[in-house]
């Protein structure tokens, strides 16, 4: 008896196995620490003395540069009589040392002081445990005998993948809003654009889902679909702040300034990750549109029409091919599924660089504003410093949350066998399970094509200038 109820749930037990085992490594390992330990931070200090100037791992990576034709520019700063002329601007003293900022690389004690590390470490926790679910359930085989959820483990990456999802979804809109994060006229566009993206999607679902995009909604789930339409809103105002965010990581991270500042601008390696991922993310948002879909899709397949190889020749010659090359209907649709795939993990391999550009814009205010004049006010720079030390946290969720959603929406849309099957109270909408799983890939892709616009459109302002970081 016991041994037919182990075989029968067989795949509900790896399941359970599983997790145990990914939380013990998480936790035992502080893996969410290990991920940002190593990133470089910087301290801009106050009244810096000798008597208190830290030794060891803090040190000055940039001061402001000597005047090469004055010798001592500290002494003669410190002296204006020593200048010719007795004119008032020369009696202002500067103290070099007050200027200096200090780099720090990242450990456990400074992560744990941050706001939001622990809304950040539970976070990582449950979507690593719910994606890797939704990735056993994959591939692990299912019998006919096995089609409910219990039965072949699906309940695991429904719940765990509900639980990391609703986090995600609560902290995106929460941080959105977060005082001191974020300018009032970003938080205004965010509700604007979310109203904006709620009618978008409105239309798609009740007027262009079949002439423009590539989706198929029933319009008997009216209200599911309204109802969709207002949390697809909600994300797109929600992710807004972070998309911004991104395109200055990626401003910066490629050096379009061309500044020339090693401490500011990442790697080559990084640099090609940056760049792939903003294509990669363009492109995954195109292949829902159907004009794009057109391009790749073949209507016709010649071996089975019985036209052989001269016929073929001669039709396109006469440019009658035109989309009937290219892949099958099934084909393509596994092709988007793996560009959604692939475009999510590039955010994700990306998220470090991403950070630490985030971190480095406040060395550019830092040096844009000692440069700016001969006796800079550095009371600006210092406050940004700080604040992109205190929200290191609430930003790497922001950068966390797409690609994860993205994700987690990916899971729901493969999910095997019935989603409401065996739950008890809700079996009734046992008849709603493909819409959930319609609806979770549109969402999947409403992340991308939404993460997508708002960082190319915040890219083009900033090569046309209407934008610029400071």
């Amino acid at each position: 008896m016991m041994i037919s109820i182990l075989i029968s749930y067989k795949n509900l037990i790896i399941h359970a196995i599983l997790s145990l085992f990914i939380t013990l490594i998480l936790t035992t390992f502080s893996i969410p620490i290990r991920f940002l330990e190593g990133l470089h931070t910087y301290i801009h200090p106050e009244n810096l003395g000798q008597q208190n100037r830290p030794q060891g791992n803090p040190k000055a990576v940039i001061r402001r540069p000597e005047n090469p034709n004055n010798g001592n520019s500290t002494e003669n700063l410190q002296n204006p009589s020593s200048k010719r002329g007795n004119r008032s601007k020369d009696k202002v003293e500067f103290d070099e040392s007050n200027a200096q900022i200090f780099r720090m690389r990242l450990v456990n004690s400074h992560l744990r002081s941050r706001l939001y590390f622990t809304a950040y470490q539970n976070t990582f926790v449950y979507s690593i445990i719910a994606l890797l679910n939704f990735l056993l359930n994959y591939f692990l085989p299912v019998s006919e005998s096995d089609s409910t959820i219990f039965a072949n483990g699906a309940v695991f990456p429904i719940v765990l993948g509900f639980v990391a999802f609703s986090r995600l979804s609560f902290f995106l809109g929460k941080l959105a809003f977060e005082r001191s994060s974020s300018k009032r006229s970003e938080k205004q566009l965010s509700i604007l654009f979310g109203v904006l993206g709620f009618l978008l999607v409105l239309s798609i679902f009740f007027v262009l889902s079949s002439n423009i995009f590539d989706f198929e909604f029933d319009s008997s789930y009216g209200v599911l679909n309204i109802l969709m339409a207002f949390f697809a809103g909600c994300i797109a105002g929600f992710m807004f702040i972070p998309a911004a965010k991104n395109a200055r990581a990626f401003w910066l991270g490629t050096d379009q300034l061309r500044w020339n500042l090693s401490v500011i601008s990442c790697g080559k390696v990084s640099q090609i990750l940056l760049y792939v991922n903003i294509l990669m993310t363009v492109f995954t948002s195109l292949l829902w549109i159907n004009p794009v879909a057109e391009i790749f899709v073949k209507k016709t397949d010649f071996a089975t029409c019985g036209v052989n190889l001269n016929q073929r020749k001669g039709l396109e010659y006469n440019g009658k091919l035109a989309g009937n090359v290219g892949m099958v209907r099934s084909d393509y649709m596994k092709f988007r599924l793996c560009s959604l795939l692939v475009s999510a993990l590039l955010e994700l391999l990306t998220l470090r660089p991403k950070l630490q550009m985030y971190l480095n814009e406040s060395v550019l205010s830092w040096y844009q504003r000692l440069h700016a004049s001969k006796v800079p006010d550095l009371d600006f720079s210092r406050a940004k410093i700080f604040l992109h030390n205190y929200y290191l946290c609430l930003v790497v969720l922001q950068f966390l949350a797409p690609p994860t959603l993205v994700l987690l929406f990916l899971g729901f849309s493969q999910i095997q066998g019935n989603l409401f099957g065996d739950f008890p109270f809700i079996h009734s909408f046992e008849h709603c399970s493909s819409y959930v799983k319609e609806a979770a890939l549109f969402m999947a892709w409403w992340v991308v094509f939404v993460w997508a616009i708002f960082t190319s459109s915040s890219l083009a302002l900033y090569r046309c200038g209407f934008a610029f970081i400071s």
